[in-house]
């Protein structure tokens, strides 16, 4: 998880494009999904997202104002993504398309597990119904808090405990399956 969000908003504030595209480069994934979870239609998750970073750029004087940044950009995109529901009501969407997610990205510290493991892992959480995996990557891989995820998707916190426990559940069976594995004939 990056640290430097705020002096990247400092750096926004000042007119730095470089900074804004690096805030961009690092959001627009998780914020992406956010949408997607919303509205479910990827072409308009996609526009939401532009029209979120359009707005930072447009009102960065006040950027300065926004105690945290990510958690701001997250609830713009809620508010946003809410705002086309209700224009774009009369609208048929699609559902939720499996292959337009980001894949779920194993942090850092978790790069001494191998690859194959990586790979079950990522299936699992890949796995996981839509509302569950994006909770689940709202609390673990973007460090919000159970009462702001909550808030940023209308729910209550027992449902993000819930969701959260679920996903952990499973993944816990994934990793005692794949410990629990026999190696392969080649690997003996």
């Amino acid at each position: 998880m990056r640290d430097d969000i705020p002096e990247l908003t400092t750096r926004i504030y000042n007119g730095d494009t470089q900074a804004f595209k690096e805030l961009y480069d690092y959001c627009c994934a998780p914020l992406l999904q956010v949408a997607m979870a919303i509205v479910r239609h990827r072409e308009m998750a996609e526009e939401i997202v532009a029209d979120v970073f359009i707005a930072v750029w447009r009102h960065k004087k006040d950027l300065l104002r926004v105690g945290n940044m990510k958690w701001y950009l997250y609830a713009t995109t809620r508010n946003i993504s809410l705002n086309y529901l209700r224009k774009y009501a009369h609208k048929k969407t699609r559902y939720l398309d499996e292959d337009c997610l980001p894949e779920y990205q194993i942090s850092p510290e978790a790069q001494f597990i191998s690859n194959e493991m990586m790979q079950h892992v990522n299936a699992a959480i890949n796995a996981l119904p839509p509302q569950c995996r994006l909770i689940f990557k709202l609390v673990k891989e973007d460090g919000l808090k159970y009462r702001e995820v909550a808030d940023l998707l209308n729910i209550s916190i027992k449902t993000v405990e819930n969701q959260v426990g679920i996903a952990l559940k499973k993944l816990a069976r994934i990793k005692a399956f794949l410990l629990a594995s026999p190696p392969a004939i080649g690997d003996q």
